[in-house]
């Protein structure tokens, strides 16, 4: 009977993560307000949101990195009615692969750090392990990422199974899941999971990455932090801005550059 009471507090503290998410994801939704500057852009930062969220979420996080000098961007991923995010997280991956590449390109990028959430995490992971995005990356950190998947994700094929292949992969030990952790990942790359032992959308221990490796790393945060507050709490942003500015210097990218003659389609679903 006590797990049972133990089991339906933590589905409803969830839910009421979720809820938060959702209220915040409405807000304007995927409407670009600031239009990065990539001409003066020494430290790129692409910034990734997770499952049935849009921009919006981002937006904490975004202001904060921006006063600090980072040239701060985001894509957007679609989804269910153009706008949440619920595509396929190969899909999703494919898609940060053109954007960088393009944004990469034209604007001579040196690497470019990447900060996703959620979801967000599994999609860049994808694409810096199976998509060569480590030829981009430098560090990817991922905030509350179920890396070995997350129970939630069980109720989300209730309601959303019919709409979405993403929240099938979400499940643990899903296929997609059991795939992505075969093989190391890529050495020209960090990755760092920053997780909460409170969050409840992707509960402790499902958001630990294997320590197989030097470039691999696990951070804890401390105290009542949920799902939602990895986005907007201050202790977590310090906790990114140190890992930030640690790791190697930024190396340009392994591509011939593009020629200044040469016409390049404008990144529009870039910020």
């Amino acid at each position: 009977m006590n797990r049972v009471r133990r089991s339906y507090r933590s589905l409803k503290t969830a839910a009421a993560d979720m809820v938060s998410l959702v209220r915040m994801a409405l807000a304007k939704g995927n409407k670009i307000e600031k239009r990065t500057d990539f001409t003066k852009c020494a430290h790129p930062v692409l910034l990734i949101y997770g499952f049935g969220q849009t921009r919006r979420v981002l937006n904490v996080l975004e202001n904060r990195l921006r006063r600090d000098g980072y040239c701060v961007w985001s894509i957007n991923q679609g989804g269910l009615f153009d706008t949440f995010n619920t595509g396929g997280i190969e899909d999703l991956a494919k898609l940060v692969a053109e954007k960088v590449d393009r944004v990469v390109k034209r604007h001579n990028l040196p690497k470019i750090d990447i900060v996703a959430h959620s979801m967000g995490g599994l999609v860049a992971r994808y694409y810096v392990k199976r998509l060569d995005g480590h030829r981009y990356v430098r560090t990817l950190m991922t905030l509350g990422t179920p890396h070995h998947g997350t129970s939630m994700a069980i109720p989300g094929m209730i309601a959303l199974g019919a709409f979405s292949k993403s929240v099938w992969q979400l499940a643990p030990m899903s296929p997609f899941i059991r795939r992505l952790k075969q093989g190391p990942f890529p050495a020209e790359s960090r990755i760092v999971s920053v997780y909460s032992k409170t969050d409840r959308i992707c509960p402790y221990p499902s958001c630990l990455l294997e320590m197989t490796s030097p470039n691999i790393k696990n951070i804890l945060v401390e105290g009542e932090i949920s799902h939602r507050d990895l986005l907007t709490k201050k202790s977590v942003y310090e906790i990114l801005r140190t890992e930030l500015e640690d790791g190697t210097p930024r190396a340009m990218p392994d591509f011939a550059p593009v020629s200044p003659s040469a016409p390049t389609p404008p990144a529009t679903a870039s910020r």
